[in-house]
């Protein structure tokens, strides 16, 4: 049988249906064979079990029946696969250990998302929901030839249904708990012999998860819609085109982050037996030696806590200027409800997206076809919510603190305090008027994408075939991270007000700083934080694999890929609370740029045996290598002890090889693969935040694991499906970090302080008295506790290794009390795991069909899945573990085809598991909480499907 001939008639005989979780379709529901699913694993249509490659694929009856209903819910169905919201509107799709934990606009993911083979850099990926596809395949292991950018971890290819001959049609409706209701439709109109146009859409509402206690709204609903319509022209059997353009829309009160999760640091008591002073001074003296929350576990008992206000920035400023007297949380409490936030305003998630491609695929002649791809996409995003997301229980001052710092100024700073705050109200133009302290962040951004790509492969029916291309990716986001505090903004206020010789931080009446007048800011003020540049990308690639069949039974690939990736991003330095207004290009560097050039590439030999214990065997072995390329760090206010981090970071390799055994047995009645992989992981990206911004490191890892994947039929009806999976991951020995969370490593000897800056340093407990007693000696009249912000302020240097204490952390100068001044320990990291890597993965499935009566079939479906525990950082500690969790999801379906009706009742998370997925840890100036992340809660509902 020729190649064509042979495609054509696995062609004809696919049925939508996963070889690997096996959801059976429904003309197999009297068949005990588990059939056979065509992908595009390798840029060209194959039997699943003919691919070497470690790939899943699922139809639309399969996301269905398995509620699998979006890019979060493919974990439960695919080994050695993790995934979780990130906290600036991403996430980290995460395959055998590689994905991204990286915190940069100009950073790429280890998961190519592609969407009908092309790749979307910026893409709804955990947000719109899976409907009208043709299939959705997961490839798992570096793809550093023929797929998009390349990729380190994988590739999630959504392959959407495209317009046929025939009408059809359908239409869905869903009710379910939380309100939820959702319509899904689709119609496919043939115009013609040539012409065909294919309408698809989605439409989801749901209440919320949670409450806001303080407004007493639902928070955490969903209210969007999504619309594609795909034209196919083909003119002749030989040249065929589809033009699609899919939009996708949200707008409601989602959170983007889940629970605040932190243990409170009240600070020491006393610094070696050194007492603070009394009163209000003493007060503000042992807020500057908290650190905001105290590294504990995820799930110990004081876990929903608040942080020590006094540990941060906002806090800072409310001392300085007397807005604030001690932890303004004191005392409080979170809701003991995950779901439930307690905030002065609702969350606002809006999101919007336009998808255009141009495909065409032409036969030159019958043994060679062109395709291009050509795509365009523009995406805008905007959140907003409350940085804390707890209103606190105490107001501010009145009048001010008489411990701040222009208390010298005496009752003239009274009388300023009132003008500006009465009754202690502090008029934000983005907050709104408050007497409470009041935080609030906002993540928002505009990307645009255009790529072209040209393929042309062979379908020789000799011994040799190959597959050449080349694409071209133009991409460009610009973003702004917003923190808005309203003591940000009292303090420009202040000061504005003032002389410059009374100033703090240099804003004054002839400098004043800018205060944007605006609720959502422009960028004109210097009263919030703003971390923001736009950034382009300028990547090509030209490609190729040749396919040689050796023997009838072995065949050999080998596939090379160079890329050129040239990136550039503003440079636009973070001017909080300086002189001037707007975030100017910086003047000695207006932009960074990188430049990256690899040669990235495969090679496989698969071996078909006629083995007499299976019914068809494909073994393979394969080295590959892939490359995710480096980029620019954001912008970083430098601090008062250390200098910002590199201006770029390095790009990160895996260098795979992987042995596989695909088998179909029993008649075609089981399916069971055998996968073993070990990567060489070099220059992992990961990201740590310091100093308001991220710090980007390079480290090494090794990875090796196992996976088993078995569908068996063994009567008529009944399918059964379990996955494994088992990774080992291990942080190569000689990698070391700072853990920002952890600097002291609970060594007795040494004391954390704060700086003028808000971040954190660590001083010898006998420095720490020394700058204590310092600060005592001035208490006054007026006390001065801000003599303690000087402790970690370098004034001198020392020479390179100079330690602390023999044995102690390594010292980065001296400060104007002659004390040495640190970051912290260095933590060592060998034989750690890689962050958001469960050793275990498991999942079994059971599906059984029977014929109720007359042309009325019935289906019944259940799924489990489990995942053992991980690290949510590279450092191990007891404060990053993530307990393993589970997952079970049932389905009764009943159909009448020949009517067109299918009935469905499910429920997702049955036994509704509070699931957190992963944690993100905030900077010292943040008070060094954390973000959780959580899966959905329990869902049930029915639904109802009438297709034409």
């Amino acid at each position: 049988m020729t190649g064509s001939l042979r495609l054509r008639s696995l062609l004809a005989a696919s049925v939508s249906l996963v070889a690997v979780t096996a959801v059976a379709a429904p003309a197999f529901a009297q068949d005990t064979t588990v059939g056979e699913v065509v992908v595009t694993a390798q840029k060209r249509e194959e039997a699943i079990q003919d691919v070497p490659i470690a790939v899943s694929a699922f139809s639309q009856d399969t996301l269905e029946k398995a509620k699998i209903d979006g890019g979060p819910n493919l974990v439960l169905a695919i080994p050695n696969v993790n995934f979780s919201k990130g906290n600036f509107t991403g996430y980290n799709f995460q395959i055998r250990g590689v994905g991204a934990k990286l915190v940069a606009g100009s950073g790429d993911a280890g998961t190519g998302i592609h969407l009908n083979n092309a790749p979307l850099t910026a893409n709804n990926l955990f947000e719109s929901d899976f409907f009208d596809v043709e299939r959705v395949e997961v490839l798992r292991g570096p793809q550093g030839t023929l797929y998009g950018r390349n990729a380190t971890g994988g590739v999630v290819n959504i392959i959407t249904a495209k317009p046929t001959d025939d009408f059809t049609a359908s239409l869905r409706g869903e009710v379910g708990n939380f309100g939820t209701k959702k319509v899904r439709g689709m119609v496919n109109i043939p115009l013609g012999d040539m012409f065909a146009v294919r309408l698809a859409g989605n439409v989801l509402q749901r209440d919320g998860f949670g409450k806001n206690l303080t407004t007493g709204n639902d928070v955490d609903d969903r209210d969007l819609w999504n619309t594609r319509i795909t034209v196919g022209f083909n003119p002749t059997d030989t040249f065929n085109t589809t033009l699609m353009w899919d939009h996708f829309e949200e707008d409601d009160k989602r959170s983007r982050i889940g629970k605040q999760l932190c243990t409170k640091d009240p600070g020491p008591a006393n610094i070696g037996g050194m007492n603070f002073l009394p009163g209000p001074a003493g007060v503000v003296q042992r807020g500057f030696f908290s650190q905001g929350c105290s590294p504990t576990p995820v799930n110990s008992a004081g876990i929903l806590g608040t942080p020590n206000s006094q540990g941060t920035l906002g806090g800072l400023f409310g001392a300085l200027f007397g807005f604030t007297t001690g932890d303004q949380y004191a005392g409080q409490m979170q809701d003991p409800d995950i779901r439930n936030i307690q905030s002065s305003f609702d969350p606002i998630y809006q999101a919007k997206t336009d998808i255009v491609q141009f495909n065409i695929t032409w036969d030159l002649s019958d043994e060679l076809q062109l395709t291009s791809l050509t795509g365009y996409s523009k995406n805008s995003l905007f959140t907003r919510q409350d940085y804390n997301r707890i209103v606190p229980n105490q107001s501010f001052n009145t009048t001010p603190n008489p411990v701040n710092a222009l208390a010298a100024m005496g009752p003239a700073y009274t009388a300023l305090y009132a003008s500006l705050f009465p009754g202690g109200v502090i008029n934000d133009p983005q907050l709104g008027p408050l007497n409470k302290f009041a935080t609030a962040d906002i993540s928002s951004g505009d990307a645009k994408q255009w790529s072209q790509e040209l393929r042309l492969q062979s379908n020789f029916d000799g011994p040799f075939n190959f597959n050449i291309g080349a694409i071209y990716i133009d991409y460009k986001n610009d973003g702004d991270y917003y923190v808005m505090g309203n003591t940000l903004t009292a303090a420009a206020l202040v000061q504005n007000s003032l002389p410059p010789a009374a100033t703090v931080t240099g804003c004054s009446t002839a400098t004043p700083c800018a205060i944007d007048p605006n609720q959502t800011p422009n960028r004109s003020g210097r009263n919030y934080y703003d971390n923001t540049g736009a950034y382009h990308l300028k990547s090509r690639a030209a490609f190729g694999e040749v396919y040689w069949q050796l023997t009838d039974d072995i065949r050999i690939t080998g596939g090379l890929r160079y890329t050129h990736d040239m990136k550039r991003q503003e440079n636009r330095p973070v001017v909080l609370n300086s002189p001037g207004s707007g975030i100017p290009l910086s003047t000695a560097k207006p932009f960074l740029t990188a430049d990256f050039k690899e040669t990235t590439g495969r090679f496989n030999i698969d071996w078909k045996p006629d083995l007499s214990f299976t019914d068809d065997t494909l073994i393979y072995l394969s080295y590959s290598r892939g490359y995710k390329a480096g980029g620019m760090n954001p912008a970083c206010s430098a601090s008062v002890f250390s200098s910002c981090p590199s201006e770029t970071f390095e790009p990160e390799f895996v260098d795979a090889w992987e042995i596989g055994a695909k088998n179909t047995l029993l008649g075609g009645a089981m399916v069971l693969n055998l996968t073993g992989f070990n990567y060489d992981y070099i220059g992992y990206q990961v990201s740590k935040i310091v100093n308001r911004t991220s710090v980007n490191e390079n480290i090494d890892a090794k990875i090796r694991g196992v996976e088993f994947e078995t569908v068996w039929s063994p009567i008529d009806g009944l399918r059964l499906n379990a996955n494994i999976g088992y990774l080992k991951t291990e942080i190569e020995n000689g990698e070391t970090s700072i853990d920002v969370f952890n600097r002291t490593q609970g060594d007795p000897n040494l004391t954390l302080m704060k700086s003028s800056a808000a971040s954190n340093c660590v001083l010898t407990t006998a420095g720490a008295q020394a700058v204590l007693g310092f600060s005592n000696g001035l208490a006054g009249p007026p006390p001065n506790p801000f003599a303690l912000l000087q402790a970690c302020t370098l004034a001198t240097t020392v020479p390179a290794g100079t330690r602390l204490f023999p044995g102690g952390p390594l010292a980065l100068g001296r400060n104007p009390f002659g004390q040495l001044v640190s970051d912290g320990y260095e933590v060592d990291l060998g034989g750690n795991s890689l962050p958001n890597s469960p050793e275990w993965t498991f999942s079994i499935g059971a599906q059984y069909t029977w014929t109720l009566f007359g042309d009325w079939d019935a289906t019944i479906r259940a799924d489990y899945y489990r995942q053992t525990e991980s690290f949510s950082r590279i450092y191990n500690a007891a404060t990053d573990k993530l307990d393993g969790w589970d997952n079970a999801n049932a389905t009764l379906t009943v159909t009448n085809s020949a009517a067109g009706w299918t009935f469905e009742a499910y429920v997702k998370n049955m036994m509704d598991e509070t699931v957190l997925t992963d944690t993100y840890l905030t900077d010292d100036s943040s008070g060094l909480f954390r973000n959780g992340f959580y899966g959905e809660p329990r869902t049930y509902g029915v639904a109802v499907t009438k297709s034409f």
